[in-house]
C-alpha cells in the first residue's frame, strides 16, 4: 500500500486540515449508494412503525447514554459496540412494520437468522421496540449499578403503560414477547464477536507492546497499560469493513531527522500547543469526551437523537437512522483499533519529550493506546456520513448535547463541519498528529458508506 503524501505548515486550521490530499482512504462524495435515500414513510395503519412517534426510542437512548457514562469499563470502542447492538435490536424489532424494509439477518457477519412475527397476527410497534431495547440493554450493561439496572426495568414498565391504550391483552403480550425475543437474539449474537464483557478487562496483562524506535509506549503521567489491544480482531458488523481495503494507508515513516515528514508532523503538534487560542482550547475541551463521560460515540449518537427529535421522525424512521449510526460507530471503532495496534505508533507526547522539550505536556490527557489512527476522527467521520446521507450536505444545526454537562452549545453549517471540528480537536489537544486525524476521518466515511450500501 502506498504511503500517504503529507504536507504541513506551522499551524493548521480545521478548514485546511481536511484539504490534504490522501493516496488511501479517500472521501466518497457520491450520494447514489444503495440504501442511502430511502425514507420508509408511514404505511398509514396502526401496524406501521411510522404511525408512532420516536419517543420510545429516544427514552432508551437517553438511558443508554447515562449507562455508558456511569457503568465501569464502557470505554469508547465498547460504547460504540453497545450502541451498535442496541440500534440493530431496535431496527429488527420494527422491520416487519416498516414499509419496504429488509432484515439485516444474512447481511451482517454471523447474523444468520432472527425470530420472526407470526403471520397474520397484529403487533404494536412501540411495544415491540420497548421490549427489544430492554432485553438487549440488560445483557450489554450487565455490570451496571443496581440502581441503573432498576432504571431499565422502570423504563420498560413506563413505556408499556404509555403504549397499551386501544389494544387487547393478547396483542400486547405477543408484541412484548416478540420484542424480548429479538433483544435476546441480538444479545446472544453479540456474545460471539470477540468483545463480550470486555468492560471487565480493558487492560489485559497478556499484551506486550512491540519494542523499538517509534513504537507506542505508556505515556505520562499515568503510564497506563494499553487499552483494548485486541479490539481490532473483533468481528465487524459489515463484511466489507473487515481487514483489507478499508484499512488506512501507512503513516509517514518514523524519523527524528529535522525536515522529515514525521518530524514536521510532531513539530506541528508542539508549535500548536505553544500557540493555542482560546477558541482552540474550547474546541479541544468540548470534544474531549474522556473517562466518565458519554464518550465520543455516545456524543455522536446524542447528535443523532437530537436531529431525530428536531425533525419529528416517526419510530420507524428513527430506528433506521439509529441502526445505521450505531453499526457505523461500532465498525469505526474496530477498524481504528485494528490500525492502532497493527502500527503501534508512539504518541506526540513521547516524541516531543524525547526530541523537543522533556517537560512538555499535552493540553488534554493522552489516552492509553497508540496514535494511528484517531478514534475521534473515525467515529465522527462515520457518524457525519450517515447523517449527511439522510439530511444532505448543507444541514445546519446546533449541538446541544453537552449543555447538561456545563458546555455552551456549538453551531455548525453541516455534519461534516462538526466531524472536522471533532477531528482537529485532537490536534489542538496535543494528542494526535494531523495524519492520524485525516486518515481516521476519511476511513470513517468509507466505513459508513459500507453501512449505507446494505439492503435496508
Amino acid at each position: 500500500m502506498k504511503r500517504e503524501t503529507y504536507t504541513i505548515s506551522r499551524l493548521v486550521i480545521a478548514t485546511a486540515l481536511f484539504a490534504l490530499i490522501q493516496t488511501g482512504c479517500q472521501k466518497e462524495t457520491a450520494d447514489d449508494l444503495p440504501g442511502i435515500a430511502e425514507d420508509n414513510t408511514a404505511a398509514g395503519e396502526k401496524g406501521s412503525a411510522n404511525s408512532y412517534t420516536a419517543d420510545v426510542a429516544i427514552t432508551w437512548y437517553n438511558l443508554e447514554l447515562k449507562l455508558i457514562k456511569e457503568t465501569a469499563g464502557h470505554t469508547p470502542p465498547i460504547a460504540a459496540r453497545d450502541l451498535g447492538y442496541t440500534g440493530i435490536a431496535l431496527y429488527e424489532s420494527l422491520a416487519g412494520g416498516i414499509k419496504n424494509s429488509h432484515t439485516l439477518a444474512g447481511q451482517l457477519n454471523g447474523l444468520s437468522s432472527l425470530p420472526t412475527r407470526i403471520a397474520g397476527e397484529k403487533y404494536v410497534p412501540p411495544v415491540c421496540a420497548n421490549a427489544a431495547m430492554a432485553n438487549v440493554m440488560r445483557g450489554l450493561y450487565a455490570n451496571a449499578s443496581v440502581i441503573n439496572l432498576a432504571r431499565i426495568d422502570s423504563l420498560e414498565n413506563a413505556n408499556n403503560l404509555n403504549n397499551q391504550s386501544g389494544f387487547d391483552a393478547a396483542t400486547l403480550q405477543r408484541s412484548r414477547d416478540f420484542g424480548h425475543s429479538i433483544g435476546d437474539a441480538i444479545f446472544n449474537w453479540s456474545i460471539t464477536d470477540g468483545g463480550h464483557q470486555a468492560y471487565l478487562n480493558n487492560f489485559p496483562a497478556s499484551y506486550i507492546p512491540p519494542a523499538g524506535s517509534g513504537y507506542w509506549v505508556p505515556t505520562y503521567p499515568a503510564y497506563s497499560a494499553a487499552m483494548l489491544p485486541y479490539w481490532g480482531s473483533n468481528r465487524t458488523f459489515v463484511p466489507a469493513n473487515g481487514p483489507g481495503p478499508i484499512d488506512p494507508p501507512a503513516p509517514p515513516a518514523y524519523s527524528t531527522s529535522p525536515g522529515s515528514p514525521f518530524y514536521l508532523a510532531a513539530m506541528e503538534v508542539y508549535n500548536m500547543s505553544n500557540n493555542l487560542t482560546q477558541a482552540q482550547m474550547d474546541i479541544a475541551s468540548y470534544w474531549a469526551d474522556g473517562g466518565g463521560t458519554i464518550t465520543p460515540p455516545g456524543h455522536n449518537i446524542a447528535i443523532v437523537a437530537q436531529t431525530i427529535q428536531e425533525n419529528n421522525f416517526k419510530l420507524g424512521q428513527a430506528a433506521i437512522l439509529f441502526a445505521k449510526a450505531g453499526i457505523a460507530e461500532n465498525d469505526a471503532g474496530i477498524v481504528c483499533w485494528r490500525s492502532k495496534y497493527n502500527v503501534s505508533l508512539q504518541r506526540p507526547i513521547t516524541y516531543i519529550r524525547d526530541n523537543f522539550n522533556a517537560s512538555w505536556n499535552s493540553y488534554i490527557g493522552t489516552p492509553p493506546f497508540p496514535a494511528y489512527t484517531s478514534g475521534h476522527s473515525s467515529f465522527s467521520g462515520a457518524c457525519a456520513r450517515i447523517l449527511e446521507s439522510r439530511f444532505g450536505k448543507n444541514y445546519a444545526f446546533t449541538d446541544n448535547s453537552k449543555v447538561p454537562y456545563g458546555f455552551a452549545p456549538r453551531s455548525f453549517t453541516s455534519f461534516n463541519a462538526f466531524a472536522e471540528e471533532a477531528a482537529v480537536s485532537r490536534l489542538y489537544g496535543g494528542i494526535h498528529y494531523t495524519f492520524d486525524n485525516v486518515n481516521g476521518y476519511n476511513c470513517g466515511i468509507l466505513i459508513a458508506n459500507n453501512v449505507l450500501a446494505l439492503n435496508w
